[in-house]
């Protein structure tokens, strides 16, 4: 069989990911993707025990959060509280009552702008971090009156409300970048797909710069080739190719830009445009929730092209499907063996490493190793 042949059939079983989904109905596959994984091996054991990296996170959509509603969050190891004040503005803060522990995010009001508890209505600022007011005392315990709990810098664009975290307090260090496909009224409201991953996130990104593992996993003929741009934060590939399309070839363009670990996007020119933003949010250290928000042309998507733009996301959460087969399994090596041909995974791990803060250094710091 020539090498072309076996890249073909790769698309077929044996690959691991076939095997596992494609023989499930669609509301299997839906279910697979968040589904619990039992049995699999702790965080420690996967070295995924890593720290989070810093960045901003999205959290959900604007639209998932109505003034004068709280909900329970549990993101970056910790269980947290999120409300919108009655000023439309949104605050978060560590989910437990530093009176009793109660949980602030069940049953939890919004009292004004501040966040009350549900047990003795203790009422908490979301800015400051303190405890304004108790109904029933005259006076607040000192201990609340100065800030008792975190505060967290929250933004909203792109129709997403984003967290940013850093691992010591530290204030933003960029902003979350604009889309303007987003608000453009000539563009769809958001098709949306959901996955947990049990696995890292620096794994996950590691994988945009792992050119054979296309072949393996995801069948293509031949790898792609991208061009790659490192910034400060921000770091961008893009891949080139030749599209057929029923109207002849085209010249096609795929650009995905993440910036910072937590803001990725993935832009498709040439066939069908489509904006792709890729949500991924560490929840612990071996589990990540993913949500993939696809927005298109509204003259794309009502029109004779309506077919292949839903080919496009298909095929997309086709491949996500496929590589989370891995990722959920994936132990994260520190020192991997790096043959030619691999891509430039030491360059990316160079990189990634000033996400991560803390005295004890982080995985990202550690360097690939060329195999002779």
């Amino acid at each position: 069989m020539t090498e072309t042949a076996a890249s073909i059939d790769a698309r077929t079983a044996p690959v691991a990911a076939y095997q596992i989904i494609e023989k499930m109905t669609k509301e299997e596959v839906a279910a697979w993707r968040v589904a619990d994984l039992p049995g699999r091996p702790s965080a420690e054991e996967r070295n995924l025990d890593i720290g989070f990296p810093c960045g901003w996170f999205p959290l959900m959509l604007s639209s998932e959060l109505a003034i004068g509603e709280v909900k329970p969050l549990r993101y970056f190891g910790q269980d947290l509280a999120i409300w919108r004040g009655e000023d439309g503005e949104v605050r978060m803060i560590e989910a437990y009552c530093a009176h009793l522990g109660a949980h602030l995010g069940h049953g939890g009001k919004v009292h004004g702008n501040l966040l009350e508890c549900p047990f003795h209505a203790w009422r908490y600022d979301g800015n400051e971090g303190v405890v304004k007011e108790i109904p029933y005392s005259k006076v607040i315990p000192p201990q609340v009156k100065r800030k008792c709990k975190d505060t967290w810098p929250m933004a909203e664009k792109n129709r997403i409300i984003w967290t940013w975290y850093h691992s010591q307090g530290e204030a933003p260090q960029y902003e979350v970048a604009d889309l303007p496909e987003t608000t453009d009224p000539e563009w769809s409201d958001f098709d949306e797909c959901t996955w947990t991953i049990y696995g890292s996130i620096q794994n996950m990104a590691e994988n945009g710069v792992d050119f054979p593992h296309f072949t393996y996993i995801h069948g293509v003929a031949s790898p792609p080739e991208a061009e790659l741009e490192w910034g400060e934060w921000e770091r961008k590939g893009i891949v080139r190719a030749k599209m057929g399309t029923p109207k002849g070839v085209v010249d096609g363009k795929i650009t995905s830009i993440s910036n910072g670990p937590g803001q990725n996007w993935v832009r498709f020119e040439g066939i069908c445009e489509t904006l792709l933003i890729a949500c991924i949010t560490p929840v612990d250290y071996d589990r990540l929730e993913v949500r993939y928000f696809y927005t298109q042309p509204k003259s794309q998507i009502e029109g004779p092209m309506a077919g292949l733009a839903r080919a496009i996301i298909k095929d997309v959460n086709k491949q996500l499907d496929q590589d989370k087969v891995v990722w959920d399994r994936m132990k994260f090596q520190p020192n991997p063996i790096i043959c030619m041909g691999d891509g430039p995974i030491p360059k990316f791990r160079e990189f990634y490493a000033r996400y991560y803060a803390g005295e004890d250094g982080a995985p990202g710091r550690t360097k690939a190793t060329a195999a002779q």
